[in-house]
């Protein structure tokens, strides 16, 4: 019998995960939707055809039904609270699916709460921005028991991603290790790409030509990234692709991993200065990481916005 999904967590990234897995996953049975601000899980069902969704109003309502829950929230308390109300009903037999961003030995103590209640985890963090979400080209990095993996790899590949670096029958934790080192280098490029449009424009060159030659030598995220900076998007964007309350929790895990392991990540510690300023100008919620191009422009003498 196919299994029935549940998503919580309607954010940036879960939306354009949620619509590709309803046009893509051939699923059978409806996609049960939550998110605590109900309005969002509202407006995503009425985005997509008739009967493919259903809202409910609580967690609780939809374990019951549900057979593989998806959670993808803001930060390591947002997980925790989640859980802990997943695992409230009866999971017994259930299949938790974590994507969210958080600390190694928080996935590590929320695994063991599943497990402890009869339901199988997965701790299975994703690469890529929310256009990469909506586009469906995320990379998933699952990490757990094989045959537990094996019942999402149908919505992984073609569907919701594009490829997967897998960790079979290894430690939860592990994905998550992965995922915090890689996104220092996400974040390490913004700083690279924030002081060069900065300097780009103070030495007279300008940010267009540099633009050009990031686009034509590295492109991808580093074009993404450049355009979000050169078009204000990090000041004009009413809601943040990625806010700086997120940025700062990342780069805190990755930091304290490093102390764990005897390694100093010295460009991660400038970054995170980098988006301290971001968070003090815009606000932690409401900045945007790309936002470290105007925290460059600020301490060099320009304004935070590039409007002039």
């Amino acid at each position: 019998m196919a299994p029935q999904l549940m998503w919580i967590g309607l954010g940036n990234m879960g939306r354009g995960m949620c619509t590709n897995l309803v046009q893509k996953g051939n699923l059978e049975k409806p996609l049960i939707l939550y998110n605590r601000t109900k309005k969002r899980a509202d407006d995503l069902a009425a985005s997509l055809p008739a009967g493919k969704t259903e809202v409910v109003e609580s967690i609780e309502e939809g374990i019951r039904k549900a057979d593989i829950i998806f959670t993808i929230v803001s930060n390591d308390a947002a997980v925790k609270e989640a859980i802990d109300t997943v695992i409230r009903g009866n999971v017994s037999g259930k299949l938790i699916v974590e994507c969210s961003t958080v600390h190694p030995d928080t996935t590590k103590e929320v695994a063991q709460r599943v497990l402890g209640r009869g339901a199988d985890f997965i701790a299975c963090p994703v690469f890529g921005a929310p256009a990469a979400a909506d586009a469906g080209r995320l990379i998933f990095v699952p990490s757990g028991l094989k045959v537990s993996i094996d019942k999402i790899r149908p919505y992984i590949k073609g569907v919701m991603g594009v490829a997967e670096i897998p960790f079979d029958d290894k430690p939860y934790e592990t994905s998550l290790k992965l995922k915090l080192l890689g996104n220092t280098f996400i974040i390490n490029m913004v700083s690279v790409l924030g002081e060069g449009y900065t300097l780009a424009e103070k030495a007279g060159v300008g940010p267009e030509p540099l633009r050009q030659f990031v686009d034509l030598v590295f492109g991808g995220v580093y074009s993404d990234y450049s355009e979000r900076m050169i078009k204000g998007v990090y000041w004009k964007r009413e809601e943040p692709l990625f806010s700086a309350d997120n940025a700062r929790k990342d780069a805190g895990h990755a930091l304290s991993l490093a102390k764990e392991a005897g390694v100093e990540l010295k460009l991660l510690k400038q970054a995170d200065e980098y988006i301290k300023v971001v968070a003090d100008h815009a606000g932690g919620s409401q900045g945007d990481m790309a936002g470290i191009y105007g925290a460059v422009r600020k301490q060099n003498g320009l304004k935070y916005e590039n409007d002039s």
